[in-house]
């Protein structure tokens, strides 16, 4: 499994999703730190991403060749993360086929109805909880 983490600004969410899933999940599971800036994308590596790569052509190129991307709901929002998510970013994300697992941070100001509001720690547990998921049931194919 290949996962694309993204993340802008200071890379903090990149930076615990990063640490989280390298710790939980098998080795064998390849996680990639896709930052709109190198502080993000320093972030992430530092948390264990097997590689990295910074900026709107990074990320165009590689969210077409993983299988699942991470991230805020902000990454598709053209704009977003103060202007650092550009609207190709957003696009390509969008249209790529791998499964995007979002946190519902409203920052964007986007209101997800029906989204509970929890701290990040408990939505980083979700994800984790979802991503052992995906691996069992790919086990199971």
């Amino acid at each position: 499994m290949k996962i694309a983490i993204i993340d802008g600004q200071g890379g903090g969410i990149g930076k615990h999703l990063t640490d989280k899933i390298r710790h939980e999940l098998p080795k064998s599971v390849e996680i990639i730190g896709l930052g709109t800036n190198c502080i993000a994308t320093s972030a992430m590596i530092k948390a264990g991403a097997n590689e990295g790569a910074t900026g709107e052509n990074a990320i165009i190129q590689t969210v077409k060749d993983v299988d699942i991307i991470l991230g805020t709901i902000a990454i598709l929002v053209a704009n977003s993360m103060l202007g650092e998510l550009t609207p190709k970013m957003a696009k390509a994300i969008g249209e790529a086929k791998a499964k995007k697992i979002l946190l519902p941070m409203n920052k964007s100001n986007i209101d997800i109805i029906g989204v509970i509001n929890e701290p990040l720690p408990h939505l980083i547990e979700y994800v984790v909880l979802k991503l052992k998921n995906l691996l069992e049931a790919d086990k199971n194919v």
